[in-house]
């Protein structure tokens, strides 16, 4: 019996793998010039059908091999594959920390994992390929550049710390230009990006506790990035630049969410991180039309300053993306390695907005579990989602006073903090203790230190085995995006028809066909190569509707429509 299980999974596995390779042969026919209209009518489906397969191409083509891999020889060694697969998800999360990436760096990157990889894989000890051992040569690192396409995230030189002298002697640079161009607090703007880990609990909690237990896709692991933005007065926060791995989660679907209203703007791609393309598309959609508003409305010059630091996103010549209408507006890039001690967004702005959104969370998620039959495992596993989160970012985001955005800017323009503001600033541990106190409330065990850690988690170097879990949750999620496009197609009442009609027909032939054992073996045979797949669409799509019912019995809708409405409605 047990084989039988085994085999019609491994049969729906390669349905699968089938169907993907399908959808990339498609892919390939559109790029070499074949329309549309024929495809459809080629591989037998809506031509809707076919222009959902050519927007998921990225999706689709990532799925193997694993994402940012472009090219892979048949004759280099699988732990060499495996170790650059890991590699490219460590450059993701670098990328992300805006951290300075070298080829020293990376190479040092790919022998430590390698050599993981290595004490995992027993009897190996060797490029099975070359028959020598791994030494991330420069041949290697060239390749590697070649195949994956980074060349736009490596620096060339050494990494060095923090320059405190760059930064000394930047303040009467930056002073100077203020001064020229006689810009004021208001007219001037900071904006950077930080990874929130949306769904962390802290360390010692048993939530977290148990999700490490779990085989397979950790909630914990599942990271967005946000760009805050705001100006000197602190009187003008911008909409925040959100970027997640999935451009529709199944969150958005039940809860009809439409983006274009939500308070941030959303993008997506496979790795979470803000791009040249997508922060300029932000400049301009986003950006530019808030700051010409605010200006206008308060009758204020028509000039602004952003200034940013020297990520790969923000690209030297920014200013020449800037669409005719916002020329008013000029960048401004800090020195290398100054950020962390000039740059405002880093001065207690993002970790004062990353403690309000775990307040704010955890406030909820006691509400919850005192105002339903709900526990909190329950809740965290099955009814907190996205939707919820971006909810909770709004809030979070709205939270963040004057005053914080205000003295963020001590170092860099002491003139615009008067000593007052800055002595009052809110004191964070107040934060901290009443997250502490809701925790325990719930019966979580923490405490200011776990808090504290919680915050600075997403700056932490990533472990092999993080990275493996990484790499594993980006390839499910892609698959099943590509699968939840598919299952869009088909109704409900669709699959139960069809699954009624099999009832029917297996039931007449169990009756009336002489051949009882060889038709059962064959009913068998088809019910789970065939029917398998559409009964597990029906069961997700039944329990969603039984989660949202539920919820929608339970006093938490309330508190839960109100987070819902904040992710829905734009001001």
């Amino acid at each position: 019996m047990d084989l039988k299980k085994v085999s019609a999974k491994d049969i729906a596995e390669k349905k699968r793998m089938m169907y993907i390779e399908l959808k990339k042969e498609i892919i390939e026919k559109h790029d070499h010039g074949v329309r549309v209209i024929d495809l459809a009518r080629q591989y037998n489906r809506s031509t809707s059908t076919i222009c959902t397969i050519l927007k998921q191409k990225e999706l689709i083509q990532a799925t193997t091999p694993a994402m940012g891999v472009k090219i892979i020889s048949k004759q280099r060694a699988s732990i060499n594959e495996n170790m650059e697969k890991l590699l490219m998800v460590w450059l993701t999360e670098k990328q992300l920390a805006g951290d300075t990436v070298t080829k020293a760096i990376i190479c040092e990157k790919a022998r430590a994992i390698y050599a993981d990889l290595l004490q995992q894989t027993p009897g190996t000890s060797v490029d099975e390929a070359s028959g020598e051992p791994f030494k991330a040569s420069r041949g290697w690192f060239e390749n590697f550049k070649k195949r994956t396409g980074i060349h736009s995230i490596v620096r060339h030189g050494e990494a060095a710390s923090v320059d405190i002298k760059a930064g000394e002697d930047y303040l009467k640079t930056f002073a100077e230009i203020i001064a020229a161009e006689g810009y004021i607090p208001q007219q001037v703007f900071n904006c950077d990006e930080t990874g929130l880990f949306w769904k962390k609990m802290p360390r010692r909690t048993y939530i977290t506790a148990e999700e490490k237990r779990m085989p397979g896709h950790k909630p914990m692991k599942d990271r967005l990035t946000l760009a805050l933005c705001a100006n000197a007065s602190g009187d003008c926060k911008i909409k925040p630049l959100l970027v997640y791995h999935s451009e529709n989660p199944r969150a958005f679907k039940s809860h009809k969410i439409l983006k274009e209203k939500l308070q941030v703007m959303w993008r997506a791609n496979l790795r979470a991180w803000v791009t040249r393309q997508i922060f300029v598309e932000w400049v301009n959609l986003v950006f530019g039309p808030d700051v010409k508003k605010y200006l206008q409305e308060n009758n204020l010059p028509l000039q602004a300053l952003l200034v940013l630091d020297n990520t790969p996103a923000h690209a030297p010549n920014l200013e020449d993306d800037i669409l005719e209408e916002f020329n008013f507006i000029k960048v401004l890039y800090l020195p290398p390695n100054t950020a962390p001690i000039l740059q405002p967004m880093d001065q207690q702005v993002i970790s004062n907005f990353k403690k309000l959104f775990t307040k704010h969370l955890f406030r909820h998620c006691f509400e919850v579990t005192e105002s339903t039959n709900l526990t909190l495992r329950e809740f965290w596993k099955d009814h907190y989602n996205i939707v919820i989160c971006l909810g909770i970012i709004d809030m979070a985001w709205q939270g963040v006073t004057k005053r914080t955005l205000t003295s963020a800017w001590k170092k860099l323009w002491p003139e615009v903090v008067s000593e007052m503001d800055f002595e009052r600033l809110e004191p964070e541990a107040a934060v901290v203790e009443e997250i502490v106190s809701l925790g325990k409330s719930m019966g979580l065990d923490m405490d200011e230190g776990d808090i504290n850690e919680l915050i600075e988690e997403h700056s932490e170097e990533l472990t092999t085995q993080e990275l493996k879990e990484l790499q594993t949750q980006q390839h499910t999620e892609v698959l099943q995006e590509i699968d939840d496009t598919e299952e869009e197609v088909i109704s409900i009442s669709e699959i139960k028809e069809m699954l009624g009609m099999w009832e029917k027909l297996s039931d007449f032939i169990q009756k009336k066909h002489p051949e009882k054992i060889a038709t059962g073996r064959a009913m068998e045979l088809f019910n789970d190569t065939c029917l398998t797949h559409f009964r597990n669409i029906l069961k997700r799509r039944m329990k969603q509707i039984s989660s949202d019912r539920f919820l929608s019995k339970n006093p938490v809708d309330e508190s839960d429509e109100s987070v819902v409405k904040r992710a829905k409605i734009s001001k």
